[in-house]
């Protein structure tokens, strides 16, 4: 009995080998012909006539820069402001882009950003919403100044 046994430990370990090769082929398989899923593009906001006249409407208050670390105690710069609706119609969502400069006030990192999620509630008219970005890095040469802000597209309601 006991060489039964013996007999079939290698046919035993090369059908589990086997068997493991076979789900390994087959995961490899799935993965291989599955299609990736695809990322939603960000279509640019508009930034017609319209929205360029409103654009004066538009302040931006209360500026500041702070340095904080995270969880994985990593330094990690934040943007924080305010941004006022002094215009008679709501807004979806602002665009802007962030321009750090150097001490030389050369631009070392351009960055477009939205304000506001895509399900927040417009901003209201004569209304202040705040906002804060994240920045995990930012170039050696900053001059740890405020970004400078330019709105490159609004989407008004």
């Amino acid at each position: 009995m006991m060489d039964d046994e013996k007999s079939r430990a290698p046919i035993v370990l090369l059908v589990g080998m086997a068997a493991a090769l076979l789900l390994i082929g087959i995961f490899y398989l799935v993965g291989r012909l599955t299609p990736a899923p695809t990322r939603a593009v960000e279509q640019p906001l508009p930034m017609g006539p319209t929205e360029q006249a409103y654009l004066p409407q538009i302040k931006f208050l209360e500026p500041k820069v702070a340095r904080a670390a995270n969880f994985l105690n990593q330094e990690v710069t934040f943007v924080f402001g305010t941004v006022l609706n002094n215009g008679p119609r709501p807004i979806r969502q602002i665009e802007i882009m962030l321009e750090f400069h150097d001490p030389f006030n050369q631009v070392v990192l351009r960055d477009k950003q939205r304000l506001f999620s895509p399900t927040a509630v417009p901003l209201a008219p004569n209304q202040r919403r705040d906002f804060q970005l994240g920045y995990e890095t930012l170039p050696v040469q900053w001059n740890q100044a405020y970004p400078t802000i330019r709105i490159t597209g609004l989407q008004l309601q």
